[in-house]
């Protein structure tokens, strides 16, 4: 994991980089004008693997250290096979993409359904997050 925490470190300071690159190439051929599609489209590219390398970190820090993936020594079974806590019998997960996927739908045409998918979005993720309080798997 320490590999892909540095990977990702390098990947989001060469595409902050691109961006500072692109807009100041950009400002001096086209007379001191921004070009904002190239900019923000590197410069979100550069904070994407940031966000993720950071993810990365909390992990890593999360699990003690090293794991087995970082030791040359190490067999693949001596990697811990339960990492993470997943719910595979929650439907909640899926409701809450439909309600995404219906927030953008709403972005691109019809604005009405813009309050009923922000509704929907609301009631789905307050599902998946109080899903370990009722019924069967409550603590």
């Amino acid at each position: 994991m320490r590999a892909n925490i540095i990977l990702l470190a390098i990947l989001a300071v060469f595409f902050y980089l691109c961006a500072a690159v692109y807009t100041l190439w950009h400002m001096g051929s086209y007379g001191g004008q921004v070009e904002w599609a190239g900019t923000l489209g590197l410069g979100l590219t550069g904070v994407m693997a940031t966000l993720i390398g950071f993810y990365l970190v909390l992990v890593y820090r999360g699990q003690g250290g090293e794991v087995a993936m970082d030791r040359m020594d190490a067999e693949l079974d001596d990697d811990d096979p339960d990492q993470g806590h997943f719910s595979p019998w929650s439907w909640w997960p899926i409701g809450l993409a439909a309600a995404f996927a219906l927030v953008f739908l709403s972005f691109t045409g019809p604005t009405f359904l813009l309050p009923i998918a922000a509704v929907l979005l609301l009631v789905m993720l307050t599902g998946w997050v109080y899903e370990y309080y009722r019924g069967n798997f409550s603590r």
